[in-house]
């Protein structure tokens, strides 16, 4: 074992901190509760500081995806298992999830996709709008899979809103995105072109511009009308594109500047919408500077904004940390919020994104905990020119831990995972994009798999509330590579320290204000301390 450092305690008999441990780690520790780690008065040599005067951002959320697959593969349990697997992600002795984010019309995690909420081409005026679509269920006739046939996206829907306020859960968010506008409203006249080798989203015409605020605005509407409230929106998902893969649509920095300012803003105010939270860009952290200059730089648009939605999907390793400061630099009035992230491309080589993968029982992903933290996963860029420092092999457990991590020490104020259930082969996903998920069901044989990476988010979920605040850590000596550190303060002047270790064991030398303590990290964990002082 390594050591960092060594404590030097000065005699006290006044009331030391006492701490709660959780632990998850390859040796196979979900989550376990383990023995305290003891504080006493004194400093240590080289040790990590938790700077408890610095509060730095304030915390959103953290939490998985409501998509219509997700649904799909829950509509194909025994509702008592359907029951439990939601308890055991949003429930307050589960990982309690406080955010989560849900599409509005088809995503490439739709069963079939190619479809809005508002079809009637030409309906200005909305009169067509209904969240109908998602609440067709999935027919036996068609899906001999599916156990409760009226179960869908609109149910599940409610029964995790019905689940936080059973709770009395005040901190609850829904962010709700599209990935297109209906395909009438569009250049185009199509969800997304995939053919012959042409692929792309399209563009929203300017003559549609208000129609589509309009649209947001009516889901908003239409959700209320069931008494669900919505937190956030974004303009579209990825307006970078995605090669026209799957739904999307080509939303330009000036572009969603002006939609913003122009008609998304005051088409909120208008109706009586002004508390749903607009963000803005809701693509990959190193692509987003056009977007916050071209937003934040309008000053209609700027006033109308939150923030930032980004991705991950710009590197394996890295979560842009210049990136993320800088533009908080430019606008520290504005917040930065993880919206989607997810393992892609199931560790094929190599990766075309239309071939079935081999699936995650044959790959070695489902039921194999091994196979979460060691560096065998690749993303969509590893075949790529993209490929190298910023797209190697991965550890799946390392990836979200590190980036979690380093995104909270450099401005992040939350985190939503995509697909929160999917399928033994990474699914449904009507384009064949297939990823993983927290969790993950082989509903032919009656077989739920609760995967490395939801135990660390379970124990960042639940030490990582809405409304604590980060504090700034110095990690003087740290090996770079190995260890992570991040700590926020709760309403009850309580710190959780999270800490990722993706190395040999090591004892970890740690100072809170005047208290300090040594922390024994068994290799390749993530560790969570909840120092009561």
């Amino acid at each position: 074992m390594i050591c960092l450092g060594l404590i030097a305690l000065t005699a006290c008999t006044a009331k030391v901190p006492s701490s709660q441990v959780w632990l998850t780690s390859e040796a196979g520790d979900k989550c376990t509760e383990k023995e305290a780690v003891v504080f006493q008065k004194g400093t240590v040599d080289g040790a990590v500081v938790v700077n408890i005067d610095e509060p730095r951002q304030t915390i959103d959320g953290f939490g998985g995806s409501l998509t219509e697959s997700s649904a799909f593969v829950l509509a194909c349990l025994p509702k008592e298992q359907r029951d439990a697997i939601l308890r055991e992600l949003y429930g307050e002795e589960g990982a309690n999830f406080s955010a989560t984010r849900t599409q509005i019309g088809a995503s490439d995690f739709s069963v079939e996709g190619k479809y809005s909420l508002a079809e009637l081409d030409g309906d200005t005026a909305m009169t067509s709008f209904s969240l109908d679509r998602d609440k067709e269920g999935f027919p036996k006739a068609q899906y001999p899979q599916v156990k409760d046939e009226h179960y869908d996206l609109y149910h599940l829907m409610l029964d995790v809103w019905n689940l936080k306020q059973a709770q009395d859960d005040k901190t609850y968010r829904i962010m709700a995105n599209t990935w297109t506008a209906p395909a009438w409203m569009k250049e185009n006249k199509k969800y997304y072109e995939r053919e012959n080798g042409f692929h792309r989203g399209g563009a929203l015409l300017p003559e549609y511009y208000q129609a589509y605020a309009d649209y947001l605005a009516r889901y908003v509407e239409a959700w209320r009308e069931q008494g669900v409230d919505i937190w956030a929106v974004t303009p579209v998902n990825e307006p970078m594109g995605n090669d026209g893969g799957w739904e999307s649509m080509d939303f330009w920095p000036a572009v969603e500047a002006e939609f913003i300012a122009k008609y998304l803003g005051p088409t909120f105010e208008k109706r009586g919408l002004g508390n749903v939270a607009i963000y803005g860009f809701d693509q990959n952290i190193f692509e987003m500077g056009p977007y916050t200059a071209a937003i934040y730089g309008d000053e209609a648009a700027r006033n109308y904004t939150t923030g930032m939605a980004v991705h991950w999907y710009g590197s394996t390793v890295n979560c842009f940390p210049e990136t993320l400061d800088s533009i908080h630099a430019l606008y520290p009035d504005k917040t930065i919020f993880h919206s989607e992230g997810c393992i892609d491309n199931l560790g094929c080589e190599p990766w075309d994104g239309v071939t079935d993968p081999v699936g995650f029982k044959e790959s070695g992903w489902f039921e194999n905990d091994s196979f979460w933290w060691q560096p065998i996963a690749t993303d969509w860029a590893y075949s790529t020119r993209w490929a190298g420092n910023t797209h190697p092999k991965y550890a799946p457990v390392h990836r979200y831990a590190r980036y979690i991590i380093e995104g909270m020490n450099h401005w992040l104020t939350g985190f939503i995972d995509w697909n929160i259930v999917l399928d033994s082969i990474g699914g449904p996903n009507h384009v064949n994009n297939f990823a993983a998920a927290p969790v993950i069901v082989d509903y032919q044989n009656d077989r739920i798999y609760y995967t490395p990476y939801y135990y660390v988010l379970k124990q960042f979920s639940r030490s990582m509330r809405p409304g604590d605040t980060v504090l700034g850590v110095q990690n003087p000596n740290l090996p770079e590579k190995d260890l992570h550190v991040c700590a926020t303060r709760n309403a009850k002047g309580e710190i959780a320290i999270n800490i990722l270790n993706t190395g040999e064991a090591v004892s970890l030398p740690l100072q809170i204000g005047e208290y300090a303590a040594t922390v024994d990290l068994p290799a390749n964990c993530v560790e969570t301390i909840i120092v009561k002082l």
